[in-house]
């Protein structure tokens, strides 16, 4: 009973990975090519290979090969998708009014 439950944690856990890799694969599929270059990463077909190559390791689960894509992955996330959102236009807005708090204007009241 309690390998079954383990195992259950474990896909669970590979489906969570899967999902990622399918997320960052189509967010990275629908990002324009010169947005890449513009942002200083690597290349469009380079992260949609890697991204590609990670979904298929979690559909034909290979441990070592799952930690891999997982890496790369958070890397897509946390690194290269800012980045591209911030030179498409679609990141944080910089700048602003010197008035400006997290919520919006402070007029000091």
């Amino acid at each position: 009973m309690l390998m079954q439950g383990f195992f259950e944690v474990l896909w669970v856990l590979s489906l969570v990975l899967l999902l990622m890799a399918v997320f960052a694969f189509i967010d990275g599929a629908l990002r324009r090519t010169d947005a890449y270059t513009a942002a200083d990463k690597k290349t469009k077909p380079f992260w949609l290979i890697i991204l590609g190559l990670t979904i298929a390791v979690n559909i034909y689960p290979i441990l070592f090969l799952q930690i891999a894509g997982l890496i790369a992955t958070i890397v897509y996330i946390v690194d290269v998708r800012p980045a591209l959102k911030q030179v498409t236009g679609n990141g944080p807005r910089k700048g602003g009014s010197s008035s400006d708090g997290p919520y919006g204007p402070f007029n000091g009241r």
